[in-house]
């Protein structure tokens, strides 16, 4: 497999150069991921205004996903970042592995999200009838339900683009997720 190295701010166009300057003054540092999509032109930018565009999603509730997505995908890498992320955003490390089981005991309209997410991202957006029908019955809308199959969307690109790539994981890494067996 081909080594993909992680594109420092002089190896990427003007564009992305640019891009690099907000994010460093935004976040302090490029995150691996971020730089890894400005081996395209168009890419990075792109992606960004897809991720940042308005929801109808608080920022707890797109960390639900992206967790519950990530986890599926098994992507270390978005992990390790939502878990930071979760954590910034008042989720406790057992609600964040909760989260990423594709539940939330602690709350039952994060419940049905997280279950949500869960099942679009197993069944490839075959969503189960229960679990759709429980999502509407915690509060959530039709507009609700897309912002939410878009941010799976969003969230899988990422975890294809780091499982493709596997470029290092600049985060504290997540720690596994122990599935009870029965």
């Amino acid at each position: 497999m081909s080594t993909f190295n992680v594109p420092t701010r002089d190896q990427v166009s003007e564009n992305n150069q640019a891009i690099f300057d907000n994010l460093n003054k935004a976040l302090g540092f490029v995150p691996n991921l971020y730089a890894t999509y400005a081996h395209s032109d168009t890419a990075l930018e792109n992606y960004l205004g897809f991720s940042n565009a308005k929801t109808s999603l608080s920022s707890k509730e797109k960390e639900v996903v992206n967790l519950a997505v990530s986890q599926v995908n098994n992507c270390i890498y978005c992990l390790s970042a939502h878990t930071a992320i979760a954590k910034m955003n008042g989720f406790t490390d057992e609600q964040i592995l909760e989260l990423r089981a594709g539940e939330a005991s602690f709350d039952n309209k994060l419940d049905a999200l997280a279950r949500l997410a869960r099942n679009i991202t197993e069944n490839r957006g075959r969503t189960d009838e229960a679990v759709l029908e429980n999502y509407f019955n915690a509060g959530y809308s039709k507009g609700n339900l897309i912002d939410t199959i878009a941010l799976v969307g969003d969230k899988t690109i990422s975890n294809y683009i780091h499982s493709t790539t596997q470029v290092p994981v600049d985060f504290p890494i997540a720690q596994p997720l122990e599935v009870a067996t029965v």
